[in-house]
């Protein structure tokens, strides 16, 4: 008896976010969980290279006066800060540079990048593009490689990307919805846009993913990464569905390589006909 073929490893296929090459293509955040060590079985579940924290003190800091930090393998993971809970740009900027000085006293490379959030309410948590694009110039300026939340708007993603920034991330739907990706032919105009004449940059989907279809289908489209928090945080059963959007993240980006067949209105045999046993 032949025995079985030994499982076959995906390609190696590293995502360039400026100075930072990860060997992975899935980002994930760390709030919401029920306990830090749940958060952390999570994480190492989910295969990712790079968490994003919160580092707004409020955000940081919990009600026994713990940092998140302290729960987390800064040796292992790459810190991206994010500045979630901020409403303009003034805030956000003054947020980024905090991360960034929490950081390099932390001696975690990720201190010089941020994932920039400028809300426009609390009720929906859209970006203020005007705020976003305001903060990204302004810290481009101060030296930090930039990854934008963004709407799925092709102009204001190609204006984020003049301005500089090394990531322009536009949402599946709304932060922690779970409706998927609701937009995908804006999805593939932002990608357009972006990747004309530059078809290395990055452009992950940040936001709304709920299930590893979700994620699936964000990859398919073309996006390079896929970066979540509460697909994972809020599940029933948190760690397996970490395990989960691991595997469609990957299974996404390999299918969207490999090309899919185009679609067809009428059926096609998928056995040939020729040879086949003439009827009487």
């Amino acid at each position: 008896m032949n025995a079985a073929p030994a499982p076959v490893s995906p390609p190696s296929d590293p995502l360039q976010l400026g100075s930072h090459t990860l060997s992975g293509r899935l980002i994930v955040g760390t709030g919401k969980y029920a306990s830090p060590e749940q958060m952390v079985a999570c994480l190492d579940a989910s295969g990712a290279e790079v968490v994003t924290v919160a580092v707004r003190r409020e955000r940081l800091i919990d009600s026994a006066g713990k940092s998140l930090l302290d729960y987390l393998d800064l040796s292992r993971y790459t810190i991206l800060p994010n500045t979630a809970g901020c409403f303009s740009a003034e805030d956000a900027v003054r947020v980024a540079r905090l991360g960034r000085e929490i950081l390099d006293g932390l001696e975690n490379p990720g201190a010089e990048w941020v994932k920039i959030e400028v809300l426009a309410d609390k009720k929906t948590l859209l970006p203020d593009p005007l705020g976003t694009l305001e903060a990204t110039e302004q810290l481009v300026a101060d030296g930090f490689k930039v990854l934008c939340y963004t709407t799925d708007d092709p102009v204001t993603a190609k204006r984020l990307k003049d301005a500089g920034a090394t990531s322009v991330m536009p949402a599946g739907s709304p932060i922690g919805s779970g409706q998927g990706v609701l937009n995908p032919n804006n999805l593939r105009i932002c990608l357009e846009y972006l990747k004309e004449n530059d078809p290395d940059y990055p452009v992950i989907c940040d936001a709304g993913v709920g299930t590893p279809s979700d994620v699936a289908i964000a990859m398919e489209l073309g996006c390079d990464g896929v970066l979540l928090n509460t697909g994972i945080a809020g599940a029933s059963d948190p760690l397996a569905m970490a395990h989960a959007m691991r595997h469609a993240c990957i299974a996404g980006r390999l299918g969207f390589k490999a090309g899919r067949i185009p679609k067809k209105l009428y059926a096609t045999a998928s056995s040939p006909e020729e040879g086949t046993i003439a009827g009487e």
